[in-house]
């Protein structure tokens, strides 16, 4: 009898242990990986970041009904949910819209993710250039906020081609030799690309037969149909895109045949309404639309690698029901490229605040 109560306060000690923790990661704090380069140098591939739920409001879960520690399938399946959708939660969160500012590292679930539930898809981590009501515009690979420089050069990091008065060097020991993580071989001789920081190209420029560098960007007008919203009236590229509105709820914008590529995600998929156009007429939930009133706030999130980034030039806007929380610490590192079987740890990124 003894040994069976003894054992009973073992499993509730467990138990207690496991939903204070599902419930501190659900609406406290949380660690994720950063799986890509698209936020180099501000975090490297191979970073575990603590993100601050509490920052923008507690968001709670669309589906309650969800396996601890997994997210969107069972560990080691490939077509099992982790979640049932037997009860689903409308969007609500604590202490009202996110508060996000300029220039925040913020967590989101991926908006082209429809497949998922909004709080199932896929976590993304990158820097919010743009808030609810900003007018947003990309010029040179750089950031114009009401038509204000908000960027900083410090954090960037664009695509140069590297002309050097050699090329004996193949490309695997020129990244390796200039200590550099992206990079290639161009098609004439001694010409390279890198992916480059200012200083980067401060200490490559001091380096020996480098003849030249020289930045990779994109023409002004040519058209990618790639670029959000992959439409031809808007002639944009990853290096100049916009002005573009980034929407605010309770403000209205005026619609056209021109306008409504910009805002029709937003009308249909994440605020659900109808909508229908007939010989240049706009309809919404069957009613002539002239202008259309958002109910919710949008941001626009964009990568500090910008050539080497999937953000909001590709695929638009990100609503605020899709806002996980905001980035403050990187936990530890570990630099995987070094050894696939377990990696270098980086020491001096152990405990580094994110800005």
């Amino acid at each position: 009898m003894k040994k069976r109560k003894i054992i009973w306060e073992w499993v509730k000690a467990i138990l207690f242990a496991v939903v204070t923790i599902i419930l501190f990661r659900a609406f406290f704090f949380e660690a994720y990986t950063i799986p890509s380069a698209s936020m180099e140098k501000s975090l490297l591939s191979g970073d575990y970041i603590l993100v601050n739920k509490l920052s923008y409001g507690t968001r709670f879960p669309n589906t309650p009904l969800s396996l601890p520690f997994a997210h969107q399938r069972f560990p080691f399946t490939e077509d099992t949910k982790s979640y049932s959708e037997w009860i689903t939660l409308p969007y609500f969160r604590l202490f009202g819209s996110p508060d996000i500012e300029h220039g925040d590292v913020v967590v989101f679930n991926w908006p082209m993710d429809e497949d998922y539930p909004v709080d199932q898809r896929t976590f993304y981590i990158k820097r919010c250039m743009g808030i609810a009501g900003d007018t947003l515009e990309v010029k040179e690979g750089q950031v114009y906020i009401n038509g204000e420089y908000m960027d900083r050069p410090e954090k960037l990091q664009f695509n140069y081609k590297v002309t050097m008065d050699i090329d004996s060097i193949n490309t695997k020991d020129s990244t390796s030799i200039l200590n550099l993580n992206e990079g290639g071989k161009m098609h004439d001789v001694g010409e390279f690309w890198y992916t480059l920081s200012t200083d980067d190209i401060n200490k490559l420029l001091k380096e020996p037969h480098i003849v030249k560098i020289e930045p990779l960007l994109e023409k002004k007008g040519a058209y990618s149909d790639y670029m959000f919203p992959e439409n031809e009236h808007f002639l944009w590229n990853v290096d100049y895109f916009g002005p573009i509105y980034i929407p605010k709820a309770g403000d209205s914008v005026r619609l056209s045949i021109d306008s409504l590529p910009l805002y029709q995600r937003i009308i249909c998929n994440y605020e659900k309404n109808e909508l229908r156009v007939s010989h240049d007429s706009i309809f919404i939930n069957n009613k002539y639309a002239t202008h259309y009133k958002f109910k919710m706030n949008y941001f626009f999130m964009m990568g500090d690698n910008r050539h080497n980034s999937a953000d909001s030039r590709f695929w638009g806007f990100v609503p605020e029901d899709h806002i996980v929380g905001k980035t403050i610490m990187v936990l530890m590192s570990i630099d995987k490229k070094i050894n696939e079987s377990g990696g270098k740890i980086r020491k001096n990124r152990w405990f580094k605040h994110v800005d």
